[in-house]
């Protein structure tokens, strides 16, 4: 178990992260040529398709898994019925995602509003739904070679569209949008070809009513549920945009995001990973199996966290050539250690998952976005933009920990998760992150091998009582 842990988390972890490290070396080639609006513009967009997104399934990926592990024998034949359902729905999803699209650009980007419209949208209408399938049948068939290999060619692909579209063309902000449209057509294609041919799973658009209906009734309650972790990850820039905050300090704060958005990447990872193994742990009667699961990615999570953390002025000056995305470093180690949550969060939502618990999870997620859009918005007109990493930190505690104190879980559950404990650490460790990153070079290395060395110690303690 911990080898296939490791094994899969580094397949689907790390083979989107070969081309990031390498996209990561053409950010001083890039950065020349953007400024904070570009960033802004960007940050602002892409958290309206983030935020709407989850209205492209409406929560039936909980269907998918369940009817795969459910009913092993007769899966095809729902997944056919939800594939064709999806497909008519990608219509008034686009349709929703325009408008929003159109409300939302900033004024400075009103002249090309249309393109990036499209270049939006255009994915999603073609072959969204696929991808959506696709991704899952591989991910539950525990064949994580299948998505990665298709991470790692986009991935590279995607970063040249970026050099050629921002540095050579000189597109700026339109740039990311060119690329991200290319890419993601070709990587949806790719899922669409084996799903079809070799699956046999195509759509059925006659599907029983009665079928979608009762999956819906599942499904839908995760909707809230998923919104409240947008409400997390992107309702501050469009919030900021809304309150009048200048589109370039909400590049400011997009490029602070700019770690945070892999760290939080690395947790979904993370979690595809852990996700059948988990699975299969409650269907053999073995939570003990499934926290220690929970327990190894936290302190994988606590170690790659801090290590950031702790180099994250240097790696800042290092990559971003543009003296005021640099000055952003501070908040950027706030929003990485918020996203230590991911493990914890994972453990309580995963058996809520298995139960068909999903009325319950919006208190978790939806209250935790609700907290953050409360926060954001008494905090941001006093103290400005910066405030904003400080409200998403609270409330991804709060989603992090809080459904392992829901009376379903506690009434469900056979083990001791300690979220109190992991919290305390969590928060502890922030502190020593945010004031260690200003200490010496030496004092930085010290501190970095007695944390790896902390944390071999204690995962190799770990892995011995599996």
């Amino acid at each position: 178990m911990i080898k296939k842990l490791f094994s899969h988390s580094a397949i689907y972890g790390l083979s989107p992260y070969i081309p990031r490290i390498a996209g990561i070396f053409t950010l001083p080639i890039i950065t020349q040529h953007l400024t904070e609006l570009d960033f802004g513009v960007y940050g602002i967009v892409t958290a309206i398709v983030e935020g709407l997104a989850v209205f492209m399934t409406l929560g039936l990926n909980v269907t998918l898994t369940n009817a795969f592990y459910k009913s092993p024998g007769q899966f095809k034949w729902a997944w056919r019925q939800i594939y064709g359902f999806l497909i008519l729905w990608s219509f008034p999803y686009a349709l929703l995602l325009s408008s929003t699209l159109y409300y939302f650009i900033p004024l400075e980007a009103k002249k090309d509003a249309f393109l990036i419209i499209i270049l939006s949208v255009l994915p999603i209408v073609l072959f969204g739904s696929a991808t959506v399938l696709g991704r899952t049948y591989y991910q539950l068939k525990q064949k994580p070679f299948q998505i990665a290999i298709r991470s790692v060619i986009i991935g590279f692909l995607t970063i040249a569209l970026n050099v050629y579209f921002i540095a050579v063309i000189k597109l700026g902000y339109l740039g990311w949008f060119f690329s991200i449209c290319i890419s993601q057509v070709l990587l949806q294609a790719s899922y669409l070809i084996p799903l079809i041919k070799g699956l046999k799973i195509l759509p059925i658009f006659n599907f029983k009513r009665r079928f979608i209906f009762d999956r819906l009734k599942i499904a839908l309650p995760t909707v809230p549920h998923y919104y409240g972790a947008f409400l997390l990850n992107s309702s501050d820039r469009i919030l900021m945009s809304i309150l009048g905050v200048p589109t370039g300090h909400v590049g400011l704060y997009n490029a602070a995001n700019t770690v945070g958005s892999l760290v939080q990447k690395a947790g979904l990872a993370a979690g595809q990973a852990m996700g059948p193994m988990m699975y299969q742990s409650y269907k053999d009667n073995r939570e003990f199996d499934a926290r220690k699961l929970v327990f190894i990615a936290q302190i994988v999570f606590f170690v790659g966290t801090l290590l950031l953390s702790l180099w994250m002025k240097e790696i800042f000056v290092f990559l971003i050539r543009n003296a005021a995305l640099q000055s952003v470093y501070p908040l950027a180690i706030i929003i990485v250690m918020g996203y230590n949550y991911r493990p914890m969060y994972f453990g309580a939502n995963t058996r809520l998952f298995y139960l068909e618990k999903t009325k319950v999870l919006p208190r978790i997620t939806l209250i935790g976005g609700m907290l953050c859009i409360f926060l954001n918005l008494i905090f941001i007109p006093i103290y400005g933009y910066k405030v904003a990493a400080i409200s998403t930190y609270i409330a991804l505690m709060y989603l992090g920990y809080s459904g392992y104190f829901l009376k379903v879980f506690r009434q469900h559950s056979k083990v001791d998760y300690y979220p109190l404990v992991w919290f305390m650490i969590t928060v502890g460790l922030t502190f020593f992150a945010y004031y260690g990153v200003e200490t010496s070079l030496v004092y930085k290395a010290g501190f970095s091998l007695l944390i790896l060395a902390i944390g071999s110690t204690i995962l190799f303690k770990i892995a011995k009582s599996i």
